[in-house]
């Protein structure tokens, strides 16, 4: 059965406007090998803002996607602290900086202001194999605008501003009371897997 019109792939797909006798052309996506019909990928690419398709039966990215984030900065450096649980190595910090500005066309309000909310705001990585991973792939989630996005502030109820965009970091150092901070043995996985389903992993795809 075809995930985005539901017809069995041997029957013509929801989306032909006409009748034939013919099978219809089956595709199967390369990463995740879903198989759809033809013409209901086109249909799907055509409605993709960011000239990419998600998988609808994995949610696997196929192609580049690009999102809305604004213009900001991202800058990194290492010390030689140690984070809780990573004792044998260092700490690499992530400073992310944004100013308020005007919406642009891919944003939920064109032309409108945008806000800024607690930035700028320092994220955490042990300096570790693992957490060098994390960071690269972190830095190609920035050039791809996928960190964060403009919406509606779930901490604040502040609209039209900047937040995370379902890729966690960590902001506190060396307490984990809030669930933020170290140590969490699972956040390195945890966080690989989000940047994954953004389409962001380890072969540059």
């Amino acid at each position: 059965e075809c995930a985005i019109c539901i017809e069995k792939l041997s029957e013509v797909s929801g989306f032909c406007q006409t009748a034939s006798s013919t099978l219809p052309e089956v595709k199967k996506l390369t990463k995740c090998n879903h198989c759809f019909h033809e013409e209901c990928l086109l249909e799907l690419l055509k409605n993709s803002k960011g000239g990419y398709i998600q998988c609808p039966t994995c949610k696997t990215i196929h192609g580049h996607k690009i999102g809305t984030q604004p213009d900001g900065s991202m800058t990194v450096h290492s010390t030689s602290h140690s984070l809780p649980g990573y004792p044998d190595c260092g700490m690499i910090t992530i400073r992310y900086d944004f100013r308020p500005g005007i919406q642009g066309p891919d944003h939920p309000h064109p032309g409108n202001r945008y806000h800024t909310s607690g930035f700028p705001r320092t994220c955490y990585l042990p300096d570790n194999q693992k957490g060098q991973k994390v960071l690269r792939l972190l830095r190609e989630a920035w050039s791809r605008r996928l960190i964060f996005t403009i919406a509606t502030s779930v901490t604040t109820g502040l609209e039209d501003t900047v937040v995370w965009n379902e890729i966690h970091h960590k902001t506190d150092a060396f307490t984990n009371h809030s669930g933020h901070g170290y140590p969490d043995p699972k956040y390195l996985d945890n966080v690989l897997a989000e940047l994954a389903s953004q389409g962001v992993e380890d072969d540059g795809t």
